[in-house]
């Protein structure tokens, strides 16, 4: 941090340390979205299963789409000091990439709220890759779940956040 730099606030905590709800009530509400991405790799002989969707236990990216809304929308049971949301929209998209054998989790979480929606947009790609685990481990033990970041955010007093590349 630079001389002259304020050191940033932690909201999550009062005066004293002590963690802390963070208290919205006076924030406006306004439009948010959040983006975020992960990667599932396996195996080839894992990964043509998922592909052709012929995997012992079933559709595994139809199920992986179903727990990851599942997911987005029960952050607040799983992440402490976060507030119950009434989410407006959450999708789930899967990009497979034969070169590497691997499944691009994209999740999209949208709100009109007080509070952004990263957490529940990072959560949704996380319980998709493990879903995706969970259906798939039979065949590869040895599958790698990775690269679990947010994209992009809207709305919200900090405006627009764009990862960079």
């Amino acid at each position: 941090m630079s001389q002259g730099e304020k050191q940033p606030e932690f909201s999550h905590f009062d005066a004293e340390g002590n963690a802390q709800m963070v208290d919205i009530s006076g924030k406006n509400e306004s439009t948010r979205e959040a983006l975020a991405t992960g990667t599932v790799r396996m195996s080839a002989q894992a990964y043509s299963l998922v592909k052709s969707g012929t995997m012992a236990k079933g559709d595994v990216l139809g199920v992986a789409r179903v727990a990851g809304i599942l997911g987005a929308k029960k952050v607040d049971e799983l992440i402490p000091l976060t507030h119950p949301l009434m989410i407006s929209k959450v999708n789930i998209d899967f990009t497979l990439h034969d070169q590497d054998c691997s499944v691009e989790i994209l999740a999209t979480v949208g709100i009109c709220g007080k509070t952004g929606v990263e957490m529940e947009a990072l959560t949704a790609v996380s319980v998709a890759a493990l879903t995706i685990y969970d259906m798939c481990k039979a065949v590869d033990k040895a599958m790698v779940i990775n690269n679990i970041c947010l994209l992009k955010k809207t709305g919200g007093k900090s405006g627009t956040f764009v990862r960079p590349e």
